[in-house]
């Protein structure tokens, strides 16, 4: 509806400039926003006050001519007016928000995309989570928001890459290695032999069981066989690797959350990317050492202190790579990325970016994008979960999927703001009532599916080819039509900030009108045209909860 009015303002300027009404030629851009209050009508746009400089006038003079063209247009506008200082409020026909059904029922399953992406190409990074024990709520998080942003892109007309970034390299990675040969020669945590940094939980057991008996593992594109021999540690650490991604896979399976490309970065050093960048980079002129230290001047690119690169004993710091790894990724065509990373990143923003502009090979400002997620945390009975069996020291993802479901732990852990804080309410999630928040909206599809089926055991058939949709003039009906009508456009709005969250308050106030207003009137009566009528506005609410829930990676169920 927004694009429709959109497109009628566009007209009535065309028609304003051919007939002299209005002499600049000016086609300004503008906006058509929904007002706050709804006295307002249900849009406006401030194209009057656009366009009060280039003619000249005051921006109330220029709404009035516009007015005489817009108010022609009977089919989609009930009234016209202006306002303050030159606004044009639009009321919409109660016919033509009815046609937004029509619309729906054409869609369908495409209800709500759009091609405003224009299949450009855009990569999605999210999860890269080291492979060094299970996935914890935090990678939990980041996976439901990371692939939430991926189908919103895609729905709005993206190509999208969705990439995996596995650090397989460093010190991370060597404490894994020793913590699962401590392991495989017995000792215990608190042996004094234990390694300082080593990784304490179950799962270390498991793997070192499987390393001692010589088992096989596929993970991606490796395959590697155990070696079994306790001493070679170089063996253990490919064998651990390659066993908690083949697990960190399997979790992400049961999250359905899949990835086009899984970059690893060992591959990174292994290729000589990584010296191969920092050669760029000195050649460029934004290195200098000092202290037996290679430096770069970030300060050049607005950080507050320069960085160590490269430090005295030769190794590069934590940063480094990653603008190599970017560098991959400008390189591979991608224009647009998008990380999506736990806040704990969020002081290497401005030292990656610093280093790709440092590169000079045309990378934008401001590029990549990020989407930074805060912490989760898990309440049962009204206390934290602190801890899993299996980690040994935080609650895994893992561990939410079994409790609660796929459906609940993806749902909650897109219904705040990435940046704000989560609280998951492991009873609440399981509770099934109206309280909690994805049962209250799988309930509403389930419940539209029970209520076709009580139709159809009456003998009823509705002919939607025919549906009388002007029995729909109730304004509980009128207000559920425009909140459908809304849809497309909080999908854009959501794919364009990167918030999901947006889809699961759209849904929660789509449910909410359509138990509301079942509760309050018959859908099933005497009357076949109204019948027919409210049975097809149900359908619509169906197709759009049932899209919505899709973009959220959540299942619309038929019963419950």
């Amino acid at each position: 509806m927004k694009g429709r009015v959109h497109e009628v303002i566009v007209a009535a300027l065309a028609e304003c400039h051919a007939e002299g009404l209005l002499t600049s030629g000016a086609y300004p851009s503008f906006a058509v926003e929904r007002p706050a209050h709804a006295e307002h009508g249900d849009f406006a746009t401030n194209l009057a006050m656009q366009l009060a400089k280039p003619e000249r006038k005051a921006p109330r003079a220029i709404a009035d001519v516009l007015v005489g063209k817009l108010a022609a247009r009977t089919d989609i506008i009930a009234r016209v007016e202006v306002a303050g200082p030159g606004f044009i409020n639009f009321f919409i026909t109660p016919a033509a928000w009815q046609q937004t059904l029509l619309e729906i029922e054409q869609a369908g399953d495409g209800y709500g995309k759009s091609s405003i992406g224009n299949g450009a190409k855009v990569q999605v990074e999210f999860v890269s989570a080291n492979p060094t024990g299970p996935l914890h709520i935090g990678h939990g998080r980041g996976a439901a928001t990371g692939d939430t942003i991926c189908r919103l892109l895609a729905a709005t007309g993206w190509d999208v890459t969705r990439e995996f970034y596995y650090n397989d390299a460093g010190q991370q990675i060597a404490n894994l290695a020793l913590s699962v040969q401590a392991r495989c020669l017995g000792i215990e945590a608190d042996d004094p032999r234990w390694p300082a940094d080593g990784y304490q939980g179950d799962y270390i057991r498991d793997v070192a069981r499987s390393y001692l008996a010589g088992e096989t593992v596929e993970a991606g594109d490796q395959h590697v066989i155990a070696t079994g021999d306790p001493h070679d540690l170089d063996a253990i650490r490919r064998f651990a690797v390659a066993y908690l991604r083949r697990e960190q896979d399997l979790d992400l399976t049961a999250f359905d959350v899949g990835f086009d490309v899984y970059y690893l970065e060992s591959s990174l050093y292994a290729d000589g990317r990584v010296d191969d960048t920092v050669r760029r980079i000195k050649e460029s002129g934004y290195t200098y050492e000092q202290d037996g230290a290679l430096w770069l001047r970030t300060t050049e690119f607005g950080d507050d202190k320069d960085r160590v690169m490269q430090k005295s004993d030769g190794g590069y710091t934590y940063f480094v790579p990653d603008v190599a790894y970017h560098l991959a990724k400008w390189e591979r065509g991608f224009s647009r990325v998008i990380n999506e990373q736990g806040a704990d990143h969020h002081s290497t923003i401005t030292r990656v970016r610093a280093g790709l502009q440092a590169l000079g090979v045309g990378i934008p400002q401001g590029w990549p994008e990020y989407v930074l997620h805060q912490m989760v945390t898990v309440m049962r009975g009204g206390e934290e979960v602190k801890i899993s069996k299996r980690a040994g020291t935080y609650v895994t993802l893992r561990d939410l999927i079994d409790e609660v479901g796929r459906d609940a732990t993806r749902f909650f852990f897109v219904m705040r703001k990435p940046d704000a804080q989560l609280v998951f309410d492991i009873d609440l999630a399981k509770e099934q009532s109206n309280d909690n928040p994805v049962y209250y909206v799988q309930y509403a599809h389930a419940r539209i599916c029970s209520i076709f089926d009580m139709a159809a055991q009456k003998g009823i058939v509705p002919d939607f080819a025919a549906c009388p949709l002007h029995r729909l003039d109730g304004e509980e009906e009128a207000t559920v039509i425009r909140t459908l009508a809304s849809f497309p456009e909080v999908v854009e709005g959501s794919a364009q900030a990167f918030e999901p969250h947006r889809i699961v308050y759209y849904l929660l106030e789509l449910a909410g009108q359509f138990h509301s207003y079942y509760n309050r009137n018959r859908v099933v009566t005497e009357d076949l045209d109204q019948t027919t009528a409210r049975l097809f506005l149900l359908k619509c609410i169906a197709t759009t909860l049932k899209n919505a829930l899709g973009l959220l990676g959540v299942s619309a169920p038929e019963r419950m």
